[in-house]
């Protein structure tokens, strides 16, 4: 799936998820922490594609997410192409063929979405809102480059870079502490989780599996079967998956923060 497409299911997924939590557990959210929790889920349904990096030097190429912050980001890709590429071959089995980039291997993995997870939630409980401000500048990035890529295309990564910066900071100011912090790691987990599933739906598939060895395979990617699999930025994608997830998010938002909306259409309840 395409960069975009990739925020946008992060998103529709947390306002859904919110809303089942609402709806059947009672467990509200301030609009605030919606707003935090949707923005840092679809920058993390972006995070996985970090492992594919482009040309430094001359600020081109790369997935979404590595270009979001210019050369700053597309060398943090450069980097974590080369570890995943490195764990590729310090894990690969015999049937395993050789690659040339470490794109879709480590970080399109089940233990990488744990670690990014929980690796976010104790830093926020470690260090308080000065991690929780560094982690959110990140991911409001993330989220701005994939969900108005247009725009950010056209604004270029420093004024990308600069909102990323205001709305962290905003987020640092009015924020509350307590259980918003380990809804922060939670929606970077949910995220990268999300970005694995719509991978899967593409002809490519991801080693969702590993490190389980199949048929002296480590790194079998799993996916749909060619003949109905996703193709990356085919129509189907860019209108028809795009317009269901926009639909599923306006609708999952209305319920947390208009329900009497709904209710008069007898959507909910």
């Amino acid at each position: 799936m395409m960069g975009p497409s990739h925020a946008l299911s992060g998103a529709a997924v947390w306002l859904t998820g919110s809303w089942a939590l609402d709806h059947f557990a009672n467990y509200h959210q301030t609009p605030l922490e919606l707003a935090v929790g949707t923005a840092v889920c679809a920058g993390g349904a972006l995070f996985p594609d970090l492992d594919l990096s482009g040309k430094v030097t001359r600020n081109q190429g790369g997935a979404t997410v590595a270009r979001t912050f210019g050369v700053f980001s597309l060398f943090i890709a450069e980097v974590m192409e080369k570890i995943s590429l490195g764990v590729y071959y310090a894990t690969k089995l015999s049937k395993d063929p050789r690659r040339n980039n470490g794109h879709r291997t480590l970080t399109h993995t089940i233990p990488f979405t744990v670690l990014v997870g929980w690796g976010t939630t104790t830093l926020c409980a470690a260090y308080g809102k000065w991690a929780v401000i560094g982690i959110l500048f990140f991911m409001f990035g993330l989220a701005l480059r994939g969900l108005f890529d247009k725009w950010a295309e056209r604004a270029g990564w420093v004024i990308v870079t600069l909102a990323s910066a205001a709305a962290a900071w905003f987020t640092f100011a009015n924020l509350p502490g307590g259980r918003g912090y380990p809804l922060i790691g939670t929606a970077v987990g949910v995220g990268c989780f999300v970005h694995i599933l719509g991978d899967m739906i593409t002809r490519a598939g991801v080693p969702i599996l590993w490190p389980i060895p199949i048929k002296r395979r480590m790194w079998t990617p799993i996916g749909l079967p060619n003949k109905i699999a996703l193709r990356a930025g085919s129509k189907t994608e860019v209108v028809v998956v795009r317009a269901v997830l926009t639909a599923i998010s306006v609708l999952a938002a209305l319920g947390l923060v208009a329900p009497s909306v709904l209710q008069r259409f007898n959507i909910e309840g």
